[in-house]
């Protein structure tokens, strides 16, 4: 337990701000879930709209933190080779 009003004020900001990334991280995983279902599946036009839509989720994840910058554009480079192939 917080002995100080300050430590006890970072307490509270740690657990929210863990919530609200948690809640972003899924966010992101379940757009990119939707594009690997649509390459699963093989149809094209559906996984150009998914990764459409799952794209700006994703750099919204490296604005807000959730996400490093390199790692989003490798996984957006690899979705769309992966659709490029179907």
């Amino acid at each position: 337990m917080a002995h100080h009003p300050s430590a006890a004020k970072r307490y509270r900001q740690t657990v929210r701000r863990t919530a609200v990334n948690a809640s972003r991280k899924s966010r992101v995983r379940g757009f990119v879930k939707q594009v690997e279902r649509a390459i699963a599946s093989g149809d094209k036009e559906a996984a150009k709209s998914a990764l459409k839509a799952a794209q700006p989720e994703l750099q919204r994840g490296v604005n807000k933190g959730v996400g490093h910058k390199r790692t989003v554009s490798r996984k957006l480079s690899r979705l769309s080779a992966r659709i490029k192939a179907l």
